[in-house]
């Protein structure tokens, strides 16, 4: 399939419902509107094609550069084309939620995250922690060091009340997959999780919320999920 015909297909799928929540999250034209799992068909026509994702993600269509991430050939991609994405990453569906995990599923994902995490920029931060949540929700606990992810957390807790809203999110959630998906350092997050208490976002707005990793770190132990690991990182 070429460009215009999946754009095409795409833009057949959109529904008005779905176009306005992307928008109320952030998300601007041109998109049409598509939910994920409407795109799921069309990506097992396709599978990977990095050629075509190249060309998704190049149109600034939302669902395109979504799309783009579903069938990306993630070890294709190289730190620069990586860079390259999150420089078009709008919004934090997109650094998040397609570049991110795109990125955890290469071998220069600590990498560049970490690159991403020392970042000025609100969204390479948000993306380079989670990206980390990805790894961390996937991958077997041996493939990290405990030393370095102790210093993460010790990092989220100095300075998750200062950061930029997206960046907190993405810290919280740090927070959480630590505590539910690394076993090793289960019960410092747990500690961590309690000094930091609840984490305020969106402040002085309607939208104004707190986010607390203590507490659903304790929900996922009451459920028997600790030690949870993704079999997949991507669809």
């Amino acid at each position: 399939m070429n460009l215009e015909t999946v754009m095409g297909e795409l833009e057949a799928l959109g529904k008005e419902r779905t176009k306005k929540i992307y928008q109320a999250n952030g998300a601007h034209e041109p998109l049409f509107g598509v939910a994920t799992g409407a795109m799921k068909p069309l990506f097992r026509k396709i599978k990977r094609n990095q050629p075509l994702a190249e060309q998704l993600y190049a149109t600034g269509n939302y669902d395109a550069m979504y799309f783009a991430g579903m069938i990306a050939d993630p070890e294709a991609m190289t730190e620069a084309d990586f860079e390259r994405w999150m420089d078009k990453a709008y919004f934090y569906m997109l650094s998040d939620y397609v570049v991110a995990v795109t990125l955890a599923e290469t071998d220069i994902a600590q990498t560049v995250s970490d690159t991403w995490i020392a970042s000025d920029t609100e969204l390479k931060r948000s993306a380079g922690w989670s990206c980390y949540c990805w790894l961390l929700g996937n991958r077997p606990d041996r493939e990290f060091s405990e030393e370095k992810i102790a210093g993460m957390l010790e990092l989220v807790k100095n300075t998750i009340h200062e950061a930029p809203d997206r960046t907190k999110v993405a810290m919280n959630n740090f927070i959480y997959t630590v505590g539910v998906s690394y076993l090793p350092l289960h019960d410092k997050a747990v500690a961590i999780a309690k000094e930091t208490g609840p984490v305020e976002v969106n402040r002085g707005t309607a939208k104004s919320k707190f986010l607390n990793a203590s507490v659903t770190i304790q929900k996922a132990v009451d459920k028997g999920q600790i030690g949870f690991k993704r079999k997949y990182v991507r669809c």
